[in-house]
């Protein structure tokens, strides 16, 4: 009965947040229900070994990791290694955040669900879920410098698609 009570207490708050990170990971409904139905059962498993103060982090910690697995079993073409040392410098991005703010939400969702699932998740995790730089390493086990050249990268590739779409 403990465990039930921790469980509604830690994991139950985030569910909507699991769901939209698995759905923009997954990028449908079907697969993103039985990702965060599956990270729900891992996080029900492994309460008893969590001992963190960040219930949302841990949660979509392993909303991530079950993501990945089940990319790597069911969708493995998806999953595509991106080297450190290919990764660009970090560039001023405030233009192009405005100019975000205007274009056609059609367009930016499309432009999104084409970033490489990387680029994709640090996005999400960043000006979605509002994880902080340091959250977001932790939660994909990177270095902090490749959460910011991720999110430099996933921030030109979606400018970049946007422009093509003649929306900025």
């Amino acid at each position: 009965m403990e465990e039930q009570l921790k469980f509604e207490q830690i994991v139950l708050p985030h569910l909507d947040a699991a769901y939209n990170l698995a759905r923009w990971l997954a990028g449908n409904d079907h697969d993103a229900e039985d990702i965060a139905q599956e990270a729900c059962v891992r996080a029900f498993r492994f309460l008893g070994n969590y001992r963190g103060s960040n219930d949302r982090a841990w949660l979509l910690t392993i909303v991530r990791n079950t993501a990945y697995s089940w990319f790597k079993k069911n969708r493995p073409s998806a999953i595509v290694a991106i080297n450190d040392d290919e990764l660009m410098e970090i560039e001023d991005h405030a233009n192009a955040n405005r100019a975000f703010h205007h274009a056609d939400a059609d367009v930016l969702r499309a432009a999104l669900e084409a970033l490489p699932l990387e680029f994709r998740e640090a996005l999400v995790l960043r000006e979605i879920e509002g994880f902080s730089y340091k959250e977001i390493a932790e939660a994909v086990d990177v270095p902090v410098g490749t959460v910011m050249s991720r999110l430099a990268r996933a921030r030109q590739q979606l400018q970049d698609h946007v422009e093509r779409k003649g929306n900025l």
